[in-house]
């Protein structure tokens, strides 16, 4: 399996939720960036949102068509 590319997302929050987002992240053993990931993917599979494979996304930057 190849290596995971990632993307950067710069966002701008209240600074209480930031350190309630710290909070949860450490109760649960995680980064901040992990944690976000997470309730991100449980919302989308929640509100019926496909995330694509990551392949995908890339395969489509070579120009292929496919």
């Amino acid at each position: 399996m190849p290596p995971k590319k990632t993307a950067t997302l710069n966002l701008r929050i209240d600074p209480a939720i930031k350190e309630a987002a710290k909070e949860a992240a450490e109760l649960e053993r995680r980064s901040v960036a992990n944690l976000i990931e997470v309730l991100i993917t449980e919302h989308c599979e929640t509100v019926g949102i496909t995330i694509p494979e990551q392949g995908a996304l890339f395969d489509d930057e070579k120009g292929d068509g496919q």
